[in-house]
C-alpha cells in the first residue's frame, strides 16, 4: 500500500555530508558516530524505502541501530518481530486519507474496521494506530469537527480498554492532500479536547505544518501534550532534513525533548540519494541530540 493513497558549510560538516564537484549531495560514508544518544526515539517510515525488499531494510535498521519503523500492518510485524524491530505507527484500519472521520456515512464501517483492528495492534504488543479526517467536499471545518468527534467517541472505549492510542495525522493541504480537513493544529487540537481521551492523540508531522503553518517550535511547546507521534521531512519537497532544506533539525528536536516527550520521532522524508540507506543515517544523526 502506497503511503500517498492510504494515507551551510559548518551545517554539512556538523552531519558528514559530502557533495561532489556539481554541488549535489553524496553517500556520507565517515563523521558519523559509533552509537547513538538515543535520547530520540528513532523511528523510520517504511514507503520512504519501499523498493528495498523489506528484510535487506530490516538488517539494514539492525545496522544503523534503529529499533522502530512506522506506517506498517499485520503482514509486516511477523518479518519486523525476528528483527526486533517495533511497529511506532501501525496502519491497516480506515479507507485512506481522503476518506475518513468526517464523513458520517463513512462512521458505521469505520467503527466496525477499528474495532477489528485495534485488538490486533494490542495483541501485537503495539501501541499506536493512524487515522485520517477526510477530505472536506465542501463541508464546513466545524461540521466536520463534530463529524469526527462523534464517530471517533464510539471507538475511544475500545481504544482505552486495549491500551492503543489512536493518532490522527496532521497533514497539509497546500501541495500533498488538497482538501484535506485536518490541516492545522489548532483543529486537531479542539478535536482532542472534545474527545477527552489520552488514548487520541495528534501525530504532528513537521514538513506538514511547516507548509501550512510554520512556527514549529513554538507549537511543539505549546501544543505538546496533544501530540503523540512525530514525523520529519525537508521542505520544500519532502526530500532529506540537511542543510538543502528551510527547517533546522536538531533545534526541533531539542523542542522535542524539553516536553518530556517519550515517544517515537520517525523519519519521512524521501531520500534522493543513490544511496538511500546513507541517507537515513544522515537524517538519523541530525536528529540525534
Amino acid at each position: 500500500m502506497k503511503r500517498r493513497t492510504f494515507i551551510g558549510t559548518s551545517a554539512a560538516a556538523s552531519v558528514g555530508m559530502l557533495t561532489s564537484k556539481t554541488g549535489n549531495a553524496m553517500s556520507p560514508n565517515e563523521n558519523f558516530p559509533a552509537e547513538l544518544k538515543n535520547n530520540i526515539n528513532h523511528s523510520v517510515c517504511r514507503w520512504c524505502y519501499g523498493k528495498i525488499p523489506m528484510e535487506d531494510f530490516l538488517k539494514n535498521l539492525n545496522d544503523l541501530g534503529i529499533k522502530a519503523m512506522d506506517l506498517t500492518g499485520p503482514e509486516d510485524w511477523p518479518l519486523m518481530k525476528k528483527y526486533n524491530i517495533h511497529a511506532s505507527m501501525c496502519w491497516g484500519a480506515g479507507m485512506g486519507i481522503q476518506e475518513g472521520w468526517n464523513d458520517p456515512k463513512l462512521h458505521e464501517a469505520l467503527i466496525k474496521d477499528y474495532a477489528e483492528v485495534i485488538p490486533k495492534v494490542a495483541e501485537a504488543g503495539y501501541t499506536n494506530l493512524i487515522c485520517f479526517s477526510g477530505n472536506r467536499n465542501g463541508m464546513d471545518d466545524q461540521v466536520g469537527l463534530k463529524n469526527c468527534a462523534e464517530g471517533l467517541k464510539q471507538i475511544m472505549p475500545i481504544a482505552e480498554k486495549h491500551g492503543v492510542i489512536i493518532q490522527m495525522e496532521l497533514l497539509n493541504s497546500k501541495v500533498d492532500h488538497a482538501d484535506y480537513m485536518c490541516d492545522h493544529t489548532e483543529w486537531g487540537v479542539e478535536l482532542c479536547k472534545q474527545l477527552g481521551s489520552e488514548n487520541f492523540k495528534l501525530l504532528y508531522d513537521i514538513y506538514h505544518m511547516q507548509i501550512m503553518e510554520g512556527d514549529v517550535i513554538r507549537n511543539i511547546q505549546e501544543y505538546h501534550p496533544y501530540f503523540g507521534h512525530y514525523h520529519t521531512g525537508g521542505n520544500p519537497g519532502r526530500n532529506e532534513i540537511n542543510e538543502t532544506q528551510e527547517l533546522y533539525y536538531p533545534a526541533i528536536m531539542r523542542a522535542i525533548l524539553k516536553t518530556g516527550f517519550k515517544g517515537h520521532v520517525a523519519q519521512e522524508f524521501i531520500p534522493t540519494w543513490e544511496d538511500k540507506i546513507a541517507a537515513l543515517k544522515e537524517g538519523i544523526t541530525i536528529c540525534d541530540v
